[in-house]
């Protein structure tokens, strides 16, 4: 349903605001192709396989003359796209607040990313630092891209629409993700039958997400308006400003501004690291949980397609029950109970026999309940926080958490795997993760950290 004229708005004005928030939405129904169909499904089994391909007679690869195992090549890709991204993130976000001008640099962002996912039609064979490459050019993108997009949100939608128009998207995302893998699986599965070998088969999809989301891309770059940045020429940090400081530097700058303004209300930056540690582990367990599927499991892509579907469709029922648990006995409580459940499905996953597809479905089940869940409830939950009107420069630190310190945990993966060869020691130990996270979060007295924020505390929280 259509949001209302706010007040003071013309009917004309709600219009426009209605139709950049249609827009808008279609920025994740571009991109999350790229998060569901490359980055979860097909391409860390099929870089691995590219790795073991070109790998010498003790199972190591030499990027740059440093011996790495095959197996560990994906995960250690992950995590220089995210550190990478890491550095370029406040740079963009600076600029764009300080010239008014984040559209751009959103196009930017968005088609460096969908050429890098379309050019990894070109993998084949041994080219696995050529995969290496894109991998991690496509992944610094994305995060940039949804870093730049998400700050639209508090200019597109007043306070009271936030959560539904931020909902919509999520759930265009998840819509766009499982329709594409529905393609994929009968384009994959009947792949004979279209004159394709397997290997064409999975370059076609990880291609086709790139052409997907640069031809959805054009949607939100046509109905998103840039504002002017506030503040004329001259001011400090302003381009042009005398004191030489652009928007890159700016960007540092406002980066450790809001930390130290954090460090005066410890509360909230408790919560954030607890928040950075346990959103590792989520993000870990995405991005390699089809490489131990396929890798340790023996499970082919069909089977790994399938189990994703399934996340996807449970993430969204998993949010909607947890947020009926979270009125019920607080936000807190419910994500604490989340962890455990994390924290026991991941453990269990060790045990999983190989070649058993039914088993996969069962984790696959238990993640998806806990998935969306998780992430919606933090989010909420960070809100209550926040101090009123530094609201965009604390989310900022929160989609750095987010988006942009989800590299411990690939690292972790593929150090484990590294020293001992065995991808069930490498997905158990991502239980730390959970197991700190849940320790650091319990610690924190939510109540008082939303008084000491200046806010009014909800009755459960």
């Amino acid at each position: 349903m259509e949001t209302d004229t706010v007040q003071g708005e013309t009917a004309d004005g709600a219009a426009a605001r209605r139709r950049e928030q249609r827009g808008w939405y279609f920025y994740d129904w571009a991109c999350s192709v790229y998060s569901t169909s490359v980055l979860t499904v097909f391409l860390g089994p099929y870089l691995t396989s590219v790795a073991e391909s070109a790998a010498d007679a003790d199972g190591f690869v030499h990027p740059l003359g440093v011996p790495v195992r095959a197996g560990s090549f994906f995960a250690y890709s992950v995590s220089a796209s995210v550190i990478l991204a890491i550095v370029v993130m406040p740079l963009a976000g600076a600029r764009a607040d300080r010239t008014g001008r984040g559209k751009p640099l959103l196009a930017a962002a968005a088609y460096l990313g969908a050429a890098a996912t379309a050019g990894m039609f070109f993998l084949d064979g041994d080219r696995y630092l050529l995969g290496g490459l894109l991998l991690v050019v496509a992944n610094a993108s994305f995060a940039v891209a949804m870093a730049l997009y998400n700050s639209y949100l508090p200019r597109i939608a007043p306070p009271e629409e936030r959560d539904a128009v931020s909902s919509r998207g999520w759930a265009f995302g998840y819509a766009a993700g499982s329709l594409v893998l529905i393609v994929d699986l009968v384009l994959y599965t009947a792949h004979d039958s279209f004159g394709l070998t397997e290997s064409e088969a999975v370059r076609v999809c990880l291609a086709s997400a790139g052409l997907w989301w640069g031809v959805f891309t054009l949607v939100p770059l046509r109905r998103l308006r840039d504002r002017r940045a506030k503040g004329a020429a001259g001011t400090p940090g302003a381009p042009g400003a005398p004191d030489g400081s652009g928007p890159s530097v700016h960007g540092w700058r406002q980066l450790v501004t809001t930390l130290r303004d954090m460090r005066s209300r410890p509360l909230t930056l408790a919560f954030l690291l607890a928040y950075l540690v346990y959103n590792d582990g989520v993000q870990t367990v995405i991005s390699q949980a089809s490489v131990y599927g396929s890798q340790e499991l023996g499970l082919d892509q069909s089977t790994l397609i399938v189990a994703v579907l399934l996340v996807q469709v449970l993430a969204v029922a998993g949010a909607l029950a947890m947020g009926r648990l979270a009125r019920a006995h607080g936000a807190k409580r419910t994500i604490l109970g989340s962890l455990v459940a994390w924290t026991a499905t991941i453990g269990a996953g060790y045990f999983l026999p190989a070649g058993s597809p039914v088993w996969f479905f069962v984790l696959a089940a238990g993640i998806g309940l806990v998935l969306g869940g998780s992430q919606a409830l933090s989010r909420s939950l960070f809100s209550h926080l926040v101090p009123s009107g530094k609201e965009a420069e604390y989310f900022s630190a929160y989609e750095m958490s987010d988006r942009g310190m989800s590299w411990l945990g690939p690292l972790l993966f593929g150090l484990t795997y590294q020293l001992t060869g065995s991808y069930r020691d490498a997905i158990v130990s991502l239980v730390a993760f959970f197991v700190v996270g849940f320790v650091l979060l319990l610690r924190v007295p939510v109540r008082q950290a939303v008084r000491d924020a200046g806010n009014p505390v909800p009755e459960r929280i």
